[in-house]
């Protein structure tokens, strides 16, 4: 039997060993975190199409108020489950050669492209150490015309001149090139809302919903990707899911893809 002393000091032994790992480690920590989540949580209920494992359950959302949401394997969320399978079945992305810029990318999506040999792979962010790159988005040191595609996924709402940040997006992508530029949507709204002199993180989570948003787009969030010169078209591609695959990958049903073209 373990002395509860002893069993304090190895609890804290253990919480330093976790942090020290994740703080100089990051990538080690994340890929040790996900193979034991995935044999502890193992199961037939859930399954995740990004790492293509299945789960008796899904863990709690970033923000602890979606229950049964992030893969436990990968770390996938509702919206990242719905891109993969957009990118895999509709765009058949494993079967082109693309060079694809990811914006502030995820864990999950991130580890599944990096592993496709057709594909020429770049991530950027301002700070996350996930990103291969540190890029500001409003201030893109690449040259014109040079990607076939972009992802930029729920990162336009954290960008206070996103306007500029489009134009960016779109002076990088090649002609006929694709992007997915998608942030949340407040369909409630004709209007997109924001308010700069809205500046601590406390009270835009209160206004905003988050405390790094800088606004919360409306039905007119389109009419912005237009005004700096893409073709927009709003794809409901979740529609052409049955139930049955929808509940098993829990995807969210209200989900709609903004795919974007550069003339």
């Amino acid at each position: 039997m373990v002395e509860p002393n002893t069993q304090l000091l190895k609890s804290i032994m253990i919480k330093k060993i976790k942090k020290f790992t994740s703080k100089h480690f990051p990538e080690l920590s994340r890929n040790i975190y996900h193979k034991v989540n995935r044999i502890k949580y193992r199961g037939d209920e859930y399954y995740c199409p990004v790492c293509e494992n299945s789960f008796r359950q899904f863990l709690t959302g970033p923000d602890d108020s979606r229950k049964n949401s992030k893969c436990p394997g990968c770390g996938s969320l509702e919206r990242q489950r719905l891109l993969w399978l957009y990118l895999k079945n509709k765009l058949q992305i494993e079967k082109q050669n693309l060079s694809i810029l990811n914006i502030a990318p995820d864990y999950a999506i991130q580890t599944r492209l990096k592993k496709l040999k057709n594909i020429n792979y770049l991530s950027i962010d301002i700070d996350s150490d996930l990103a291969m790159e540190k890029h500001d988005l409003t201030n893109l040191s690449f040259a014109n015309n040079l990607f076939d595609s972009i992802l930029c996924y729920h990162v336009l709402e954290h960008v206070e001149d996103d306007k500029k940040a489009m134009r960016e997006l779109l002076r990088v992508l090649k002609p006929k090139g694709w992007a997915i530029l998608q942030t949340p949507i407040d369909k409630s709204l004709e209007k997109t809302f924001e308010d700069f002199t809205i500046r601590s993180p406390k009270e835009r989570e209160k206004v905003f919903g988050q405390s790094d948003h800088v606004r919360i787009y409306g039905l007119d969030y389109i009419e912005r990707l237009k005004s700096v010169g893409f073709i927009v078209t709003i794809d409901n591609y979740v529609s052409q899911l049955n139930n049955e695959e929808i509940h098993r990958c829990l995807i969210d049903k209200t989900e709609e893809i903004y795919f974007c073209i550069k003339p």
